[in-house]
């Protein structure tokens, strides 16, 4: 490839040579001479020497960051053989607007930035473990090796079970834990100077920073909120003293085979997820979990709601506890039992003491005593936030029904923080909503996650369809979905989901985009845009962002607009348009970027959302835009391993894939994004559907061979008084003056 032949023809990169000097303006650095140029404005000029000028004329398409080598090769005499060569990489970034705020600061190359985001392996610190005592909340150090060797042991020899359940969890929190103290305390800094903030209500919470007097140095430390481990630890003890056997390891054998199911009038048309309601209503997996599968746009929430109407409805005596992983997923099952006419009289959502109230009503803002709490028919809360009524002394056996809504983005640890306590297996039926296909929880730990903290046992047993005898009564898969446009669906549901996903969401939604005047093929609203960027990040901040992409995404952003003005929409509403892209950093350049156009900034930007792929699982938006970020590294870097990092990562892929419901569009690097399987796929589906536009990785490919080929070819060019016509991807440099 040229970035290997640039740095074996590295010591051609020379200013002088034999009294011919090459000068440019601007002026190179490194001998790379890096040009930014606008629409309107693409013409530079190189001087070499006083005599001979070149005009370097830049042509492209596509708004990017380009690379080319251009040779200067010389005789020293006419009538010798003898050549010789001096060498410029041209860098030129392409924009369509001038705009400094997304301009790159100071960067430093992806080596650091790849040492930054490593996580340290588990066996560079593991001649101590910290122990995360719930009970006491110690601190106290004890040797891992000579008080948990067979565990250890364990980790590598024995899958998870019933016997070594607790044991087993302990030990991989224990990772997680000393996993989570190591990385935050890199950020503990000495000696710093302490300024007081204008607003000092911000400061309220630390009464003594308050009282201190600007310019004071401090010593800073980070430390974790060991809450959310302590609350799993306890789980994971409970689950013996509460015989959980049969919720954690299903067998079937004690589940009810001849429980009745109630007809649903209106869900005929349904039938997976009619028949999934009937069993969670009947409690015929009870005291197994019963395991409601919901593919992206499925219906999986309308599903629990449903079940919790239908229980409401027909079981006066029933009580419910309702739970998800985070605050914005609960919110979300929040809305949507009330949205169910279910009386909010009877149901209480319930918020974790921290938890801003500027945005709750305050009649929920404080945590009412034990007697008026099972006094609600629904509770609503967050997994972790219901390890608070075990503490407060609500009896096992007090809920009949618990529902985990997306159940796989957490792990099985918090997962059992409302079960471990709460639950009596013969009296209360457990349901897990979620799809594993999906984003699961955050592990940070490489160990823990390698021996299954971020897995779910109870998937793996009812994955095989053989434990827990007639499927229907233990688990059901959705299968129609009510979200995407067909070509939108497609890729995902071939890669993750066997081809079994039935497109049926309503025309009249999925289609508004199909004519839209920016698609490649009109009625295929899916668009791949190849991009030429380059991976930028500044100092002493890890996360990456690509201003090539925030250019492009702009431009569509603009004719999204006009498509919505043309149809009489002047303010856009939430839920019509989501940008994602996995970089904090792209997020922020994008906000930025915004804002600081002048035809954006006339726009209503205020429900556009823009965020990382977890902020948008669960969701769904009408366009949706992604920037991928991830490029090439630049010709002149240094030699060294290309990853796409958690780009890469297939459960990302789908849950960004599968947000849009009428137009989705994607900015990328093909260069880059084609090394990895997945995104090949899509590439190359986007291509053959003819919805692919920008740069194309034929061509660059093409290039690149052609440009080896003639640095390596030992046949000599003759260059008497000027450089000879040489034509490049994008660019043309042609003899002047």
């Amino acid at each position: 490839c040229v970035h290997v032949v640039v740095q074996q023809h590295r010591a051609r990169l020379i200013s002088r040579r034999n009294y011919i000097t090459v000068t440019s303006d601007p002026a190179s650095v490194e001998e790379k001479i890096c040009l930014t140029v606008y629409e309107n404005k693409v013409r530079q000029t190189m001087r070499t020497c006083h005599a001979y000028k070149i005009r370097v004329h830049f042509n492209a398409e596509h708004p990017g960051f380009y690379e080319q080598l251009l040779v200067f090769k010389f005789k020293t005499d006419p009538l010798s053989s003898d050549m010789f060569e001096i060498m410029r990489l041209l860098e030129v970034m392409h924009q369509t607007s001038f705009n400094e705020e997304v301009l790159p600061t100071v960067t430093n190359s992806l080596r650091t930035l790849q040492t930054v985001e490593q996580v340290p392996p588990e066996a560079q610190c593991s001649d101590v473990i910290t122990h995360a005592c719930w009970a006491c909340r110690s601190d106290a150090l004890f040797p891992a090796f000579l008080c948990h060797r067979n565990l250890f042991m364990d980790l590598e020899m024995r899958s998870l079970n019933w016997t070594n359940y607790s044991q087993r969890f302990h030990l991989l929190l224990h990772l997680e834990e000393l996993q989570l103290k190591t990385d935050i305390e890199k950020y503990n800094q000495d000696d710093v100077v302490m300024f007081r903030h204008k607003n000092n209500a911000d400061l309220i919470v630390f009464p003594v920073i308050r009282l201190f007097k600007n310019g004071t140095r401090f010593s800073i430390t980070f430390v974790i909120n060991r809450m959310p481990l302590c609350m799993q630890h306890r789980a994971a003890a409970l689950v013996y003293k509460h015989r959980l056997r049969e919720v954690l390891f299903p067998t079937g054998q004690l589940s009810s085979h001849h429980s009745h199911l109630q007809r649903l009038v209106g869900l005929e048309s349904n039938p997976e997820q009619c028949k999934a309601i009937q069993h969670i209503v009947a409690g015929t997996a009870k005291p197994a979990p019963y395991l409601l599968f919901g593919p992206p746009g499925t219906g999986k929430t309308e599903a629990l709601v449903e079940a919790i109407r239908q229980i409401v409805k027909t079981q006066p005596s029933s009580t419910i506890l309702a739970c998800a992983p985070s605050n914005s997923a609960t919110d979300h099952l929040c809305e949507k039992i009330l949205a169910g006419k279910i009386d909010n009289h009877k149901l209480y959502r319930l918020y974790a003491v921290h938890c801003s109230v500027k945005n709750i009503p305050t009649n929920v803002k404080v945590f009412p005593p034990k007697e008026e709490l099972v006094k609600y028919k629904i509770i609503v809360t967050t997994l972790l936030n219901a390890g608070r009524y075990v503490t407060g002394g609500i009896p096992p056996g007090h809920y009949t029904y618990i529902f985990v809504d997306e159940a796989g983005q957490a792990a099985e640890t918090e997962c059992i923080i409302p079960i471990a306590g709460l639950l009596k297996p013969d009296t209360c039926q457990l349901v897990l909503a979620g799809d594993p296909k999906q984003l699961g929880p955050i592990i940070t730990s490489r160990m823990a996650k390698k021996h299954g903290m971020g897995e779910h046992y109870v998937y793996g047993v009812y994955s095989t369809e053989t434990r827990v005898g007639c499927v229907n009564r233990f688990v059901t898969k959705l299968l129609r979905n009510y979200r995407s446009h067909r070509a939108i669906l497609t890729i995902p549901n071939e890669l993750f989901y066997k081809g079994e996903l039935l497109p049926h969401a309503p025309k009249k939604k999925c289609n508004s985009y199909c004519k839209w005047n920016r698609l490649p093929k009109e009625g295929f609203p899916l668009i791949f845009h190849g991009v030429a960027g380059i991976n930028e990040r500044d100092a002493n901040n890890p996360s990456l962002y690509n201003v090539a992409e925030v250019e492009v995404l702009k431009e569509y952003l603009k004719s999204i607009f006009d498509h919505l003005h043309k149809k009489g929409v002047t303010k856009i509403q939430s839920g019509e348009i989501g940008i994602i892209t996995p970089y904090r950093k792209q997020v922020e350049k994008i906000q930025t970027a915004l804002q600081m156009d002048k035809d954006l900034r006339k726009e209503d930007l205020e429900n556009i959302e823009v965020g990382s792929v977890e902020q948008f699982q669960g969701k769904e938006f009408n366009v949706i835009l992604v920037s991928t970020v991830r490029s090439n590294p630049k010709l002149s870097a240094q030699k060294e391993r290309f990853t796409l990092g958690f780009v890469s990562n297939e459960k990302r892929f789908n849950v960004a894939m599968t947000r849009a419901q009428a137009l989705l569009i994607v900015v990328g690097d093909p260069r880059a994004l084609k090394t990895d399987n997945i995104w090949n796929k899509f590439i190359y589906y986007c291509f053959r559907n003819g919805a692919y536009r920008g740069i194309t990785v034929s061509d660059v490919e093409e290039e690149e061979k052609a440009l080896t080929m003639w640095l390596s070819a030992a046949d000599e060019v003759e260059i008497q008084t000027h450089v000879c016509y040489f034509q490049v991807h994008s660019m043309v440099l042609t003899k002047s003056g």
